[in-house]
């Protein structure tokens, strides 16, 4: 399994801003874990930049770190577990199914995210998710079946008939986490079909969401929604110029054109 060189694994700190050493501790991961929520944008640009999105461990460097963007989850989750695993945590990529709103239900699409269940040195065990857009800021504790509190809201973990798992928010479903371990190269067909299926959420929409210190901030195409203390304010940008410079100065994203669904 390829693995991040030291160059890379300090690069990928100083763009969360979290300085070493490093262990395989809880106090560790939560660290980890709240440092790239809060910094790293859940964005699904690349699709309407006509760039491509690859997997590979090199690429997701390059794009995350180097060029200081965002991603999805196959992309956030994949190099965060690499980090992990450099730092000496165990960690199994595990596979989920969304939860539609507009269906009352769990998706048929296996692959549909990708989250993270991680082992620490003293045995505990974690699910860790930086890449599904709102979720929480701390890992949750795997087996704890009770409500978990966390500064993003309340979680529960509840096991389904078959044996999976449905991660709770205040009550309502996210996804249901199938507790059999991948590797990354098996979310490839679901990146395919993310980027390419005319019905799936990231074709259709335009994104980029993070979170802030009393907050969060989204852009989704011109229309921008910030949340904080004083409530929820939304305006439209009028012209290409102040897309960009939402994208710079909220994400601290650099583009050279402003992407548009295609």
């Amino acid at each position: 399994m390829p693995e991040l060189s030291a160059e890379q694994i300090a690069a990928y700190l100083d763009r969360v801003g979290v300085t070493g050493p490093l262990k395989p501790d809880v106090d560790t991961l939560q660290l980890l874990h709240r440092a790239h929520v809060m910094t790293i944008p859940f964005e699904n640009l690349s699709i309407h930049l006509d760039e491509e999105i690859s997997l590979e461990l090199d690429a997701l460097v390059d794009k995350i770190v180097t060029r200081r963007r965002g991603g999805f989850c196959y992309e956030l989750n994949g190099l965060f577990a690499a980090l992990l695993e450099a730092v000496g945590f165990g960690v199994d990529r595990l596979a989920a199914r969304t939860y539609s709103a507009e269906l009352g239900a769990f998706t048929n699409r296996p692959l549909d995210h990708l989250a993270l269940r991680v082992t620490d040195a003293a045995g505990g065990v974690w699910l860790a998710d930086v890449g599904f857009g709102k979720h929480s800021e701390l890992p949750l504790r795997y087996a704890e079946r009770g409500e978990q509190r966390d500064p993003f809201g309340t979680f529960q973990l509840v096991e389904s008939a078959d044996g999976h798992l449905d991660v709770l928010l205040n009550g309502a479903p996210e996804y249901r986490v199938d507790p059999r371990t991948l590797a990354l190269a098996d979310f490839e067909m679901g990146r395919w079909w993310q980027v390419t299926a005319p019905t799936s959420l990231f074709r259709r929409n335009l994104m980029c969401s993070l979170p802030t210190p009393d907050g969060r901030v989204t852009l989704t195409g011109r229309r921008l929604l910030v949340t904080d203390a004083d409530g929820k304010r939304e305006r439209v940008l009028k012209d290409d110029a102040a897309v960009l410079a939402a994208y710079r100065d909220l994400f601290g994203i650099e583009l050279a054109a402003v992407p548009t669904l295609s």
